[in-house]
């Protein structure tokens, strides 16, 4: 083999090994794609809220902390179909919204619960 031949195997070899070094595993991407979409909060063309959630946060039937609790919500982000006026909680205000729980219940969640910038998110509905 040739020493010109031999240089541009072993330059070819090195820039395949840097780019190896590079590529994201799938753990990696799915964790880098499930950050991007918690730090996503609006009001998408389907009229829903899809928003980061604080994972644990609790439904309820009525938006009132005395209400029956309907589930959890056990994953982040999720979805919210429109907001309404209930209990004041720790975010400061009185807004709640209301979604689909892990558990296939509708239920209320306080807004100190959701990952928004503002309560009520523009562009969602009150219910």
């Amino acid at each position: 083999m040739s020493a010109r031949k031999n240089i541009v195997l072993g330059l070819a070899a090195a820039a395949l090994a840097g780019s190896m070094a590079t590529v994201t595993g799938p753990a990696e991407a799915t964790a880098a794609t499930t950050k991007g979409a918690a730090a996503e909060c609006g009001v998408r063309a389907d009229g829903k809220l899809w928003c980061g959630n604080r994972v644990g946060a609790k439904g309820y039937e009525h938006r009132r902390y005395n209400s029956a609790v309907r589930g959890p919500l056990n994953t982040s982000p999720s979805w919210f179909q429109c907001w309404g006026r209930g209990d004041q909680h720790a975010g400061g205000n009185n807004v709640w919204y209301w979604t689909k729980l892990d558990n296939g219940q509708w239920g209320n969640v306080a807004a100190v619960d959701v990952h928004t910038s503002v309560d009520p998110a523009p562009g969602l509905r009150e219910c």
